[in-house]
């Protein structure tokens, strides 16, 4: 591969926005050169859901959170995202 051209300087977002949609990277960038990064502190989309429980289920869930010194949603979700990871393919 011949040697990547030189990126251009922008100005504003809306010019490199513009600059990028009409030009291919690959002639700027050497991508055989590029290393996998995680984004550890990333957080995920989230989506707000409506979740009808039994009043005494969810007391029982807010006594064990309060046991665990934590947020009985987080709880929900962090027994939500265990057992999806158990019983996942």
């Amino acid at each position: 591969m011949s040697k990547p051209k030189t990126t251009p300087v922008f100005y504003d977002e809306q010019e490199e926005r513009t600059f990028w949609e009409v030009n291919d990277s690959s002639a700027y960038i050497d991508w055989g050169k590029a290393e996998k990064v995680t984004l550890s502190n990333l957080k995920p989309s989230t989506k707000t859901i409506s979740l009808r429980l039994p009043e005494s289920l969810l007391e029982r869930i807010k006594i064990e959170a309060n046991k665990r010194d934590m947020p009985y949603q987080s709880l929900i979700k962090a027994w939500l995202a265990e057992d999806v990871k158990e019983h996942s393919l």
